[in-house]
């Protein structure tokens, strides 16, 4: 099983000889889809991953591949064919508030305000009126919105959506962010910012990410790991260590040699896993 391990700062089990229970344990899960022609259809194939506290692992392979359907498993939203998910040692059996996902589709109420987005879940939670918009606006801060708390989703560029659905998510204190592409359909100017923030986040509240991409810059500037999946059914190919340091700048990754060589490396085993598709 491949172990994604501590992330710097985040302290292990105090016991010498206590192995430290995985935030995210994924053991041999497999997943069968029934197709709409009554055929069955396999998307993921004996997957076995295990991550730690605190680690920011990006999950990157060819469309198709089963990243979303995996991402989903960790969330709840699809029970697996065969193995199990675990989160904290407890096995999943559907969604919960240890577990905030964040979707390419911003999925915002359209009918409430940003304050009122944000603050929804935390209401939904029996927080108090003022608790609720109190930790709501300092979020809203956070993610540079400040002076926004009015407009409605309509109102907002599709860079602030998605920091209304960052903050919305954030706003119920989840121990692990599941995050679908978030970036995806956003110019590539407002995807930089976002990433930023996303690490400036991540930096201060040290969560575990799961993050879903096609893009591969994307994935070695946020995370520890990378995971190279197969074409589907998906597989693991390779499990890659992003060993650059933190607090990362772009500007200077950019001209850092062991980033471009991520990079290219990360890029030529995606061109192996399509050469695959094309020839298998």
């Amino acid at each position: 099983m491949s172990v994604v391990p501590l992330r710097p700062g985040v302290q292990a089990e105090p016991s010498a000889h206590a192995k430290p229970v995985a935030m995210i344990e994924i053991d041999r899960v497999s997943q069968m889809f029934e197709t709409s022609g009554r055929r069955s259809h396999l998307a993921l194939s004996d997957i076995s991953l295990s991550i730690e506290d605190g680690a920011f692992v990006s999950i990157l392979g060819p469309s198709g591949c089963g990243k979303s359907t995996l991402l989903y498993i960790v969330g709840g939203f699809v029970m697996p064919t065969a193995g199990v998910a675990k989160v904290k040692g407890r096995a999943i059996t559907g969604p919960g508030p240890d577990r905030g996902p964040v979707f390419q589709e911003f999925a915002l109420f359209p009918w409430k305000n940003v304050l009122g987005n944000v603050m929804y879940g935390l209401r939904q939670q029996g927080v108090k009126r003022a608790e609720a918009e109190a930790q709501s606006r300092r979020l809203i801060e956070m993610v540079g919105l400040k002076g926004y708390e009015s407009f409605y989703p309509k109102e907002l560029s599709g860079g602030m959506k998605q920091r209304v659905a960052i903050a919305r998510t954030l706003a119920y204190h989840p121990e692990v962010l599941l995050m679908d592409e978030p970036f995806g359909a956003l110019d590539a100017h407002t995807r930089t910012r976002l990433q930023n923030d996303l690490l400036n986040i991540w930096e201060r509240d040290r969560k575990t990410v799961l993050f879903v991409t096609h893009s591969v810059d994307e994935a070695v500037f946020l995370s520890d790991k990378v995971v190279v999946m197969t074409r589907s059914p998906g597989r693991i190919k390779e499990i890659v260590d992003i060993d650059l340091p933190r607090p990362r700048r772009r500007a200077d990754l950019l001209l850092d040699p062991h980033y471009q060589k991520y990079v290219v490396d990360i890029e030529k085993l995606i061109d192996d896993v399509l050469e695959d598709e094309l020839h298998p």
